[in-house]
């Protein structure tokens, strides 16, 4: 899976949170609770429909790491890829 395969599916998550966001917005390197005024509960929703679109398993330990685009879409590829091998 590309990287732009894996930033589609996350953005199409974020909007099955988050319908009310216009993805096209989103600042990849900006911290995505704070673009789209997710609460934690937003947010835990929304990784586990990133889990659901993507099959990679986010651990509770991982979610302070990925609050940025960017993270999430590379923690997903890299964990994609090591789940192909």
């Amino acid at each position: 899976m590309t990287r732009e395969e894996v930033r589609a599916l996350v953005l199409e998550a974020l909007g099955g949170v988050a319908p009310e966001i216009d993805t096209a917005t989103i600042d990849a390197r900006l911290s995505l609770r704070e673009q789209c005024d997710l609460d934690s509960v937003d947010y835990l929703n929304f990784l586990v429909a990133v889990h659901a679109a993507t099959g990679v398993d986010i651990p509770e330990a991982d979610y302070a790491k990925l609050d940025k685009l960017d993270d999430l879409i590379e923690y997903v590829a890299a964990h994609r890829a090591g789940a192909a091998e």
